[in-house]
């Protein structure tokens, strides 16, 4: 299992960082952090593999003692009726940065860019994205979206230089049917997963 674990967490850490010095991805100016914790339904993403199949994806965020941010992503693999997965990374704000950028670390010394690029007002819609335009996730407070609000967002993900043709809706169906949660708290990784 450890090997396993270990392929894992390579094949999470190339699909996060690289090499390169893109364009850098624009934060929004600031983020109120407790206004911003809590679940957020994945509604649409460019994905990493991990993520290529997913169903009712949400991302949590709670704001810990120390300042990090403990996340929990979890999602259904491949169907509605799927077993949960759950990954934990930790997110750590990046001084002077409106609290907008953070490091996403999956695997210790590792972080991963995690860019707020969008959140409307009432902090219920918001776009990640990354300067390397690889990966993009809209998410929202709801499981769905008007449609009026969906192409709205599309369009500033475009604006933000990525392809929309790229993106992949999240099926969301709640409430939940399917088995309980399974959860990896080590490294974020799920130690199934099978390497690429």
């Amino acid at each position: 299992m450890r090997k396993t674990l270990s392929v894992a967490a390579a094949a999470m850490i190339a699909a996060l960082t690289g090499c390169g010095s893109p364009t850098p991805m624009p934060p929004v100016a600031q983020v109120n952090l407790p206004r911003f914790m809590g679940d957020w339904y994945v509604i649409a993403g460019i994905p990493t593999w991990p993520e290529r199949a997913s169903f009712n994806a949400v991302e949590s965020y709670a704001l810990l003692p120390d300042g990090r941010i403990q996340t929990t992503f979890r999602y259904r693999h491949g169907g509605f009726d799927a077993k949960v997965k759950t990954m934990r990374p930790e997110g750590t704000v990046e001084p002077n940065t409106g609290n907008a950028i953070w490091g996403m670390q999956f695997i210790w010394p590792i972080q991963a860019e995690y860019v707020i690029a969008y959140v409307d007002e009432n902090y219920q819609q918001t776009i990640i994205g990354r300067s390397k335009r690889d990966y993009v996730w809209i998410m929202a407070r709801t499981p769905t979206l008007p449609d009026a609000d969906y192409a709205r967002l599309v369009d500033k993900v475009r604006e933000l230089g990525y392809d929309p043709a790229l993106l992949r809706r999240v099926p969301q169906q709640w409430p939940e049917q399917g088995p309980e949660p399974r959860t990896y708290p080590q490294a974020g990784i799920d130690p199934d997963r099978p390497a690429r």
